[in-house]
């Protein structure tokens, strides 16, 4: 019998839901020298509302309640993974953003807060461009490039499609990246959120573009690859390809700002993510190229997180 159907067949002595939380959040806290960012009040009742099916406040409500032993079995699994780091999201198969549920994969970045300050940006800078008198068009049109989850497309859409039909404004959304399996993921992330009006299309940043767009967003790759960061937390489970970029970090930003006028129409805007002390090397790269308005947001760690220019 291999070690796979031993676990598989092992009998657990029954649990009561507040007999395993407790067993449960000393066995995270056991492991948090090695893994800092476990949360083992919040992630035990994450694992447990999961595998029960059952709201936090039933299992508050009902703590005496027998767990079953195929739940038993599952929870063990679950909370061994998260004991070695794995992410909750991986784990979960989901992640809140915005207003969205996102299923996610180890094939894509996680979906962060901090990604939303760039789609509040995004939204002002939409809601303002069709709101003002000098724009007399019946489109507005968005491309999200290297999509992954298809996070930022998603909650653009969300977010601004019924506010620009009150306008006479069709929103047209695009999310692109290099991977198949992304483009699938985030095609079936928008079938999960019921959104209609986004197509995911694979490229290699512009490779496979062929139109225009009036705004272009992004959160790239952009961590230098000898970076100590790589090794802590969730990111030693998420893909390098969506984490690391060349140049020290900057290849991948540095291409981007200069390509995108070739995708954008006149008085376009570029806003794209970037690591914390990245701003400067960043708005550089916008001042080689001629953007205009630059600007640079923080995130909520008051650190810089997000440029964005316009074109003439």
């Amino acid at each position: 019998m291999t070690t796979q159907e031993k676990f598989e067949t092992q009998t657990f002595e029954a649990q009561t839901y507040e007999e395993w939380l407790k067993f449960a959040a000393e066995s995270l806290q056991s492991n948090a020298r090695d893994n800092p960012y476990l949360d083992a009040k919040t992630d035990v009742y994450l694992l447990l509302s999961t595998v029960t099916q059952r709201r936090q406040a039933y299992i508050m409500a009902f703590p005496e309640t027998l767990l079953t032993q195929e739940e038993m079995r599952r929870l063990s699994q679950l909370l061994s993974r998260r004991a070695k780091g794995e992410p909750m999201a991986y784990i979960l198969g989901e992640r809140d953003f915005w207003s969205l549920n996102l299923a996610v994969a180890p094939t894509t970045l996680i979906p962060r807060p901090d990604t939303e300050i760039l789609v509040e940006k995004a939204v002002e800078l939409v809601k303002n461009k069709i709101n003002s008198l000098h724009f007399n068009r019946q489109s507005f049109s968005i491309l999200d490039l290297g999509t992954g989850t298809g996070a930022i497309a998603l909650a653009l859409s969300a977010e601004l499609t019924d506010w620009a039909e009150k306008f006479g404004v069709i929103l047209r959304i695009w999310g692109a990246d290099f991977l198949p399996d992304a483009v699938e993921l985030a095609r079936s992330n928008a079938r999960r959120n019921h959104i209609h009006n986004v197509e995911f299309v694979q490229s290699d940043w512009f490779d496979n573009i062929h139109e225009s767009f009036d705004m272009i967003v992004t959160n790239p790759p952009y961590i230098d690859a000898q970076d100590e960061h790589l090794t802590q937390g969730d990111v030693r489970f998420e893909p390098l390809t969506a984490l690391v970029a060349a140049e020290n970090g900057f290849g991948d930003l540095r291409h981007i700002i200069e390509q995108a006028p070739n995708y954008l129409k006149p008085q376009g805007y570029l806003l794209l993510e970037h690591g914390w002390q990245q701003g400067e090397k960043v708005r550089s790269f916008f001042a080689q190229n001629l953007w205009q308005g630059v600007e640079t947001l923080k995130d909520y760690g008051d650190n810089e997180r997000i440029t964005l220019g316009r074109l003439k």
